[in-house]
């Protein structure tokens, strides 16, 4: 679904932090008093609880937005930072969300690197999954496994490679920002009303938060 234009990051150098969310920060947090990561601060104003991982959101675009906050520079992150009560309540009902977001940044990637026949590949296979889940009506036990097991698999290997090819661009924090920016949109034009659905597929356990995820 096409989205509406959205203003270049780089034009909010002075994004206001929303009024009781800690400073942003890097990484995972032990405690709000320490800083929160945007994840982290979007679970403080869904839940009040201090988690990564709050059910309102796709985990496919909390793993997006937990890989960007950790890699932009600080200004850009603070730009970034208002995005968090967006982010609260992004859990887009369409199932070909996840394989949608993880195309389109695989395509990012490729602007990067137009030779990679791997990043063409893995692209053109996310992209073709998201048709095949629009058109798609299997049951929602099912369907919950078969998202389940193509996010622990090779949609968080895609993101995760197409993520690492994004930092050595000499823009990365722009475009970086500009993809989250749009999936967040995105996101929040197809959720449904009313409390989180279950049905998203959990993402994988995360390591340190050294890097993308």
């Amino acid at each position: 679904m096409p989205t509406p234009p959205l203003p270049r990051p780089d034009r909010h150098p002075r994004a206001r932090i929303p009024d009781g969310l800690p400073a942003p920060g890097r990484f995972a947090h032990l405690h709000p008093d320490d800083g929160a990561c945007l994840m982290e601060a979007a679970a403080l104003l869904a839940t009040g609880r201090f988690t990564d991982s709050p059910p309102g959101t796709h985990p496919v675009l909390a793993a997006l937005a937990r890989a960007v906050n950790d890699a932009v520079g600080e200004p850009t992150r603070l730009a970034l930072w208002p995005l968090a009560a967006d982010l609260a309540e992004a859990g887009p009902a369409d199932r070909a969300y996840g394989p949608r977001l993880v195309g389109t940044v695989v395509d990012a990637a490729s602007r990067v690197r137009p030779g990679s026949r791997r990043l063409r590949r893995r692209g053109a296979a996310c992209h073709a999954r998201a048709r095949r889940l629009a058109r798609a009506r299997t049951p929602a036990a099912p369907a919950r496994l078969a998202d389940l097991l193509w996010w622990r698999g090779p949609g968080h290997h895609h993101l995760e490679h197409a993520l690492g090819v994004l930092l050595t661009a000499p823009d990365a924090d722009r475009r970086l920002a500009l993809l989250l920016r749009r999936a967040v949109a995105e996101a929040r034009a197809t959720a449904p009303p009313g409390p989180a659905r279950a049905d998203t597929p959990a993402r994988p356990a995360r390591s340190a938060r050294g890097g993308p995820p």
